[in-house]
């Protein structure tokens, strides 16, 4: 995922203590929204009054790209609002990634699907994707918790590694916000091996 995302909120709350991903909580106020522009802020308004009158949800979305290539994984999606509002998904599955762009009213494709081979991925992006292979945790139960946590509606998420750490990052509308929840994902165990 890259940094597409406008604002930083860290959301907490006991919802992340039953999926086993952990979150810590800061004031919006300390984030590096008090740099946005005005003509961001407005960008910002445009993009959530669109987003409200779409009837596809960002985790119906995410199936709907999920069932285009049996057995793939969605590694992050973003709502574009520009012309015909969408939803950019790409999704993974063993070396494949594909982006498609689902109609964010109708629920159809929109455009060419892009393929392409891990390999051909800058290094961040081939490094989530690697890490997403092994996380317990998929970025749709991601999206239900941040969505609990922050009482909105998702419309962006993704992987991305913050000071050292990979995270869940799931950006919420609420009401005439944007709020950006991190959670990290559970650790995979280490199997020990059984002696008998």
């Amino acid at each position: 995922m890259s940094k597409r995302y406008l604002l930083v909120l860290i959301v907490g709350s006991s919802l992340l203590a039953a999926t086993g991903a952990a979150a810590d909580v800061q004031n919006p106020a300390d984030a590096d929204s008090r740099s946005a522009t005005t003509q961001s802020d407005a960008a910002v308004r445009r993009a959530l009054t669109e987003f409200r009158t779409t009837r596809v949800p960002l985790s119906r979305a995410m199936a709907i790209a999920e069932r285009l290539h049996e057995g793939s994984k969605t590694a992050d999606i973003s709502f574009e609002s520009a012309g015909s509002p969408v939803y950019r998904v790409r999704t993974i599955r063993n070396e494949q990634v594909w982006e498609n762009a689902i109609d964010a009213n109708t629920g159809s494709t929109a455009g060419k699907e892009v393929t392409s081979s891990l390999r051909e991925l800058g290094r961040e992006d081939l490094a989530n994707m690697i890490a997403l292979r092994w996380i317990k945790q998929e970025l749709s139960d991601a999206v239900q918790v941040a969505e609990r946590a922050a009482a909105g509606s998702a419309l962006a998420g993704g992987l991305v590694r913050q000071d050292g750490r990979l995270n869940f990052v799931v950006v919420v509308a609420v009401g005439d916000d944007l709020k950006e929840v991190m959670l990290e994902p559970p650790k995979v165990a280490k199997q020990s091996s059984v002696h008998r």
